[in-house]
């Protein structure tokens, strides 16, 4: 177990994605928590996770969370449905902070949503792969028919911000095809990188579907949390914003500022996640 220090309430909450997409969920946060500090880290030298072998993901999301261990956070947000499919239960185990995945809040959100029991989930093909989200939701809701969606292409089109691009459009059509004569009625987005597709798949599926967005789901899972341990941070407190990228900051600062629709002043980058350096 990783405990570096006391947990002080003014501590900041630690994020990391494979890239830019977790900044959706920390845009959340900071709507939802404007007093709280958040520390991000971006691992934007091993994106996507998606395509890599479950000990790969694992080994990165170690030496991610050890990294921001050392900056001394409250609270671990696993910003990346990848990482939380695979790594999630591993890092529970190494550290005693209270950690948050982004995949039980989009459920649980989903299941008091649906009316049909029907509910499709969109991913990498790292998430769909490993089959947490159907899994999870069978646990809770036995009787609910589970449509899982491989989308690799999205997160990278997002990354290139062609997000009113003719072809990502045509993409996102090919994706949702399934989906156009079932009885769905629940749609959640199992990547941090399609909340910023959201307007997109809304349009093609007509008001089909209820989308769950694992942004929102989280944040608000990140305030129970803190509330429940009694974490939350003053509010007379000015929060701090830091960022962290494991590769090229320019560009993560540049396609950065979209996704969390405010200034990213200054991005530093942080290189020593070699997989080799932790055991699981």
């Amino acid at each position: 177990m990783f405990q570096k220090e006391k947990i002080w309430n003014n501590n900041p909450i630690g994020m990391f994605d494979s890239g830019i997409g977790g900044l959706t969920v920390m845009r959340a946060v900071m709507q939802l928590l404007p007093y709280e500090s958040v520390l991000y880290f971006g691992d934007t030298a091993h994106f996507p996770y998606g395509n890599n072998a479950a000990e790969t993901i694992i080994q990165y999301s170690l030496a991610n969370a050890h990294f921001l261990m050392e900056q001394d956070i409250k609270l671990l947000v696993i910003a990346c449905n990848t990482a939380s499919a695979f790594a999630f239960s591993t890092l529970q185990d190494q550290f005693l902070i209270p950690i948050i995945d982004v995949i039980s809040p989009s459920i649980e959100a989903a299941i008091a949503q649906t009316q049909s029991g029907s509910i499709a989930v969109l991913g990498t093909k790292g998430t769909i792969r490993s089959g947490v989200y159907k899994q999870k939701i069978l646990d809770l809701m036995p009787q609910a028919r589970v449509v899982s969606l491989a989308c690799p292409l999205l997160a990278p089109l997002v990354e290139e911000q062609w997000l009113e691009h003719p072809a990502t459009r045509l993409i996102v059509q090919e994706y949702l095809q399934p989906l156009k004569k079932s009885d769905v009625d629940t749609l959640i987005l199992g990547c941090t990188h399609y909340p910023l597709l959201k307007s997109l798949i809304e349009e093609e599926m007509e008001g089909q579907v209820k989308i769950i967005d694992s942004a929102s789901a989280c944040a608000l899972k990140v305030e129970e949390i803190l509330g429940n341990q009694q974490l939350q941070s003053l509010k007379e407190k000015t929060p701090h914003f830091r960022y962290y990228v494991s590769d090229d900051p320019e560009r993560f600062q540049q396609a950065g500022e979209q996704f969390l629709r405010s200034p990213i002043t200054h991005v530093q980058s942080h290189q020593d996640t070699q997989i080799s350096v932790f055991s699981v």
